[in-house]
């Protein structure tokens, strides 16, 4: 989602004049787009905010900007902790930016924050893609209603708000001609699409379909999808539409049906089962990859050791992974009393990271032997020889040599070896 908005956010300021530039200090102007999911990532933007204030000691004329949700959740902090940024704006403002920086450009000192997103048309302004990639990100869906006690995404992003179906369609048929190859919708809860237009019959599922339809050679994918919210009629439009890959992320969080509740996600271990067991049985090459949390408070070992078993009985095929991190406004950041110390929480982190490894290479050995569509993304020049970096419709990594295909080609390879990363194959000739 951020990789979208700072998409976003650099075609508006293209409107009026600012232009892209890849070396940081001869910038006019430089924002940092946040995520505070964990403190780690805050403490990072703070950082490098730090180093922009150096250079602005020397160059009183450059301007900085921070956005996003650390942005969102600090709000007039930020500036507390960093006095020399000119603008400061949230999650929900990003359309504001032409009034924005018009006052910063008049050396005013910004701070605009709302709670409520800015209306905007946004075929209003162009998007800028980078065309070294073949991957375009198109969000459909903003917010989240859930309220899971470890997270702050309510709080930064807001309430579910879908974007009209005709609207997105429009996206991504110009994406099509702009030579782009791979469509990712994207949401916070991908699948709750739709919910918040009343009576319409608006679902991703059908937002799929409609998608598919549209002419072209290209592959959609969908991201992330909450575990209850997956419908009969999601898998069903998967598997009816030849271009959305299959292949679904669905965060468990946690092996632990007790830990679950304390998290406030609205299911079992056994109903995420089920549906893990439902989509398998209907695509026998899916990709199923998910999120888990260590050391989430009051987590005793053994409901920490039936993760790991989780992991291995939905035989996962990667996990994304991180120590508990306490975050502002949440339930959980609350519990103090259950915080687990940091030894026992970065323990339990390098044991699920293990775990993972493990989990990985097992089910990338399943697929040697096999031939899988990819879809190329880099090359790269090794001993003399064109290595070309692609991804499966499943989201498996692929390397094969080979000196007549380029990037943006979709091309069938037959696999010869497994890492835990990654495959390795030859193309079929």
């Amino acid at each position: 989602m951020n990789k979208s908005d700072s998409e976003r956010i650099a075609g508006i300021l293209s409107e009026f004049g600012y232009e892209q530039t890849e070396i940081e200090k001869e910038a006019d102007l430089l924002i940092i787009n946040t995520c505070s999911i964990r403190q780690l990532s805050a403490d990072k933007a703070y950082s490098k905010l730090g180093v922009w204030g150096k250079w602005k000691k020397t160059r009183p004329e450059l301007k900085i900007g921070i956005c996003g949700c650390v942005a969102q959740q600090d709000k007039e902090k930020v500036r507390q902790r960093a006095p020399y940024i000119d603008l400061v704006f949230g999650t929900h403002n990003i359309y504001e930016l032409p009034t924005l920086i018009k006052q910063i450009e008049e050396d005013e000192k910004v701070c605009a924050i709302t709670n409520t997103p800015v209306v905007c048309n946004q075929n209003d302004f162009k998007i800028i893609r980078k065309q070294d990639t073949v991957n375009a990100w198109i969000p459909i869906i903003e917010g989240c209603n859930n309220f899971c006690t470890y997270c702050v995404v309510p709080f930064t992003r807001g309430r579910e708000r879908s974007r009209r179906p005709e609207e997105i369609i429009q996206e991504a048929k110009n994406i099509i001609k702009e030579g782009f190859k791979e469509i990712t919708l994207l949401g916070q809860n991908v699948d709750s699409y739709g919910k918040d237009f009343k009576g319409e019959n608006i679902t991703l599922a059908n937002l799929l379909r409609g998608l598919n339809k549209i002419e072209g050679n290209f592959r959609i994918r969908f991201v992330t999808s909450y575990p209850s919210d997956i419908t009969d009629d999601l898998i069903d439009a998967v598997e009816e539409c030849d271009k959305v890959c299959k292949y679904f992320h669905i965060p468990m969080q946690s092996g632990n049906s007790h830990i679950l509740e304390e998290m406030n996600r609205h299911y079992t271990k056994a109903q995420y089962y089920q549906i893990v067991s439902k989509i398998r049985n209907r695509f026998p090459d899916v990709a199923i990859t998910s999120d888990f949390i260590a050391g989430f408070p009051g987590e005793t070992e053994e409901e920490f050791q039936d993760t790991l078993n989780a992991i291995d009985e939905l035989e996962l095929d990667y996990s994304n992974t991180a120590a508990y991190s306490p975050r502002v406004f949440t339930k959980a950041g609350k519990m103090v009393d259950k915080f687990l110390s940091e030894e026992i929480k970065y323990e339990r982190l390098e044991r699920l990271n293990e775990k993972n490894r493990e989990v990985c290479l097992k089910s990338n050995e399943k697929f040697v032997g096999k031939v899988l569509n990819v879809l190329v993304e880099s090359k790269t020049e090794k001993d003399g020889k064109v290595i070309l970096n692609s991804r499966a419709g499943n989201n498996k990594i692929v390397h094969f040599e080979d000196e007549t295909k380029n990037i943006g080609d979709f091309v069938d390879v037959k696999i010869t070896k497994a890492q835990t990363w990654c495959l390795y194959g030859e193309p079929i000739r």
